[in-house]
């Protein structure tokens, strides 16, 4: 079916607040098939689990076959779940909110809540029609959602529209096995969708360049609506395809959000231009470590201890290890300015602070200032500019995310770089770009805990 292959998708990138996000989608379809709202878009995040509870809903299986638009009252009180149904309806297109879902227990269940009910953090989807098509509990909660209760078990959504097969999850999710990459690997869909509360942790956690290398990597599309607060570092919202970045608002200086719309290929896997598959350390593991007479220092990326070298000279191959895990670069400066200093570094180990999880990274940076301490700290402009790059690493995993940052952290548009299938992350335009921040992020989930936050709540 030809008229299903290119299909437009809709972005919603909001300050918080109550209704906030049901005016602007009332506004704002634009012709668009799906439109992805953020995370906390409706109510925002200041609760406590008291002060949350009268914005819940009882939100049901949408096994349920319901539309509330038509029938708002089949599950009680659902005022948000009519709008949006409405919303959907009246507007011929699908709708993705997140909001807050409400279940009833008692002391038959031994990890039941004192107060008698669990609160889910959750993602809804209403169809064209105006139907609950989708429901989402988050399953990795970030350490500050005090309000929301961790699910017992994960879940892997997943539902079929005329334009693909969709995932959904939130947020800190994405850097979970599950349910991140089940719904990839395993349900094979073609379109995740990906609301989101993300406050940019330069330099390797940005919104926008993290999610846009997790589509290249996984080879899927990905909606990903952030909300957009500056005063808590929170913007930079896209749309990602396999092979290319669509669209994407990155703006710390403004308090105003933006709707982006893009068309992107509904089924990319049976598209020509579909990436092939990347061995990661296929072309580290054939070299030869680059030998070097200079020291390595430490220095902390988010509260994480990384094995640096500095970079001395303006054309050089170097290498850096930390445990099993070695980086190799070779490059070439041009413009090279005298105060601004760069390093190669590698960290091979488990993240343990707002969240448990392993990593394998190789990534080239602009330090702060011309101390080294200062490397891994976060860094806004850059002036010297890399004409030649390749960085690769002996990857124990299959799961690593490509990243290249520009001066005023934008991305490096594709046509001056490359991810090769034996692994090397290279430059091929000869433009000099004034690079901020080269990685290679690797999650090693085999070695991961049984849960990234901080595990189910007990009560005794």
């Amino acid at each position: 079916m030809e008229i299903f292959q290119r299909n437009h998708f809709s972005l919603s990138e909001g300050y918080p607040g109550p209704s906030g996000e049901l005016d602007y989608m009332s506004k704002h379809p634009e012709g668009a098939h799906i439109i992805v709202t953020p995370e906390d878009g409706i109510y925002g995040w200041v609760f406590t689990r008291e002060t949350i509870y009268p914005y819940l809903e009882d939100i049901p299986d949408p096994e349920v076959n319901w539309i509330p638009c038509t029938d708002p009252q089949r599950f009680g009180y659902t005022p948000v779940q009519q709008r949006l149904s409405c919303l959907a309806k009246d507007n011929s297109i699908y709708v993705v909110a997140n909001i807050g879902d409400k279940k009833p227990c008692n002391a038959s269940d031994p990890q039941c809540p004192p107060d008698g009910r669990y609160q889910y953090n959750t993602d809804v989807v209403f169809d064209s029609e105006g139907r609950l098509v989708a429901r989402y509990h988050k399953y990795n909660l970030f350490a500050p959602e005090i309000q929301f209760d961790f699910p017992k078990d994960s879940e892997s959504v997943t539902f079929e529209t005329p334009f693909g097969k969709f995932g959904i999850f939130t947020c800190f999710d994405i850097f979970s096995h599950t349910p991140a990459v089940v719904v990839v690997d395993e349900f094979q869909v073609d379109s995740v969708l990906y609301p989101v509360a993300w406050y940019n942790t330069l330099p390797l956690l940005s919104a926008v360049p993290f999610h846009s290398a997790w589509a290249r990597a996984m080879r899927v599309n990905l909606l990903a609506a952030n909300t957009h607060n500056t005063s808590m570092h929170m913007t930079g919202s896209g749309i990602y395809a396999p092979e290319a970045v669509k669209v994407y608002h990155y703006d710390m200086e403004t308090e105003s959000g933006q709707l982006m719309l893009s068309e992107l290929k509904s089924r990319p896997r049976s598209e020509p231009t579909y990436p092939a598959a990347v061995d990661w350390s296929a072309y580290a593991r054939s070299v030869k470590p680059f030998l070097s007479e200079q020291s390595n220092f430490p220095g902390m990326i988010y509260f994480d201890e990384l094995t640096f070298i500095e970079l001395k000279r303006n054309t050089g191959n170097y290498t850096v290890c930390q445990k099993d895990l070695c980086c190799h670069l070779t490059y070439k400066m041009s413009e090279k300015r005298t105060d601004e200093v760069y390093a190669l570094g590698a960290f091979d180990g488990l993240h343990t602070v707002e969240g448990q999880y392993y990593l394998q990274i190789c990534t080239l940076l602009k330090c702060q200032i011309s101390d080294l301490r200062t490397c891994g700290e976060p860094v806004g402009s850059a002036f010297t500019k890399l004409e030649e790059f390749s960085l690769s690493g002996t990857f124990a995993t299959r799961y690593v995310f490509p990243q290249i940052i520009l001066s005023g952290s934008q991305l490096a548009p594709e046509r001056h770089y490359e991810v090769l299938r034996d692994g090397r992350l290279r430059s091929r335009s000869r433009t000099p770009l004034p690079v901020l921040v080269l990685a290679l992020y690797g999650r090693v989930f085999d070695k991961d805990p049984p849960r990234l936050g901080q595990g189910p709540r007990r009560f005794e």
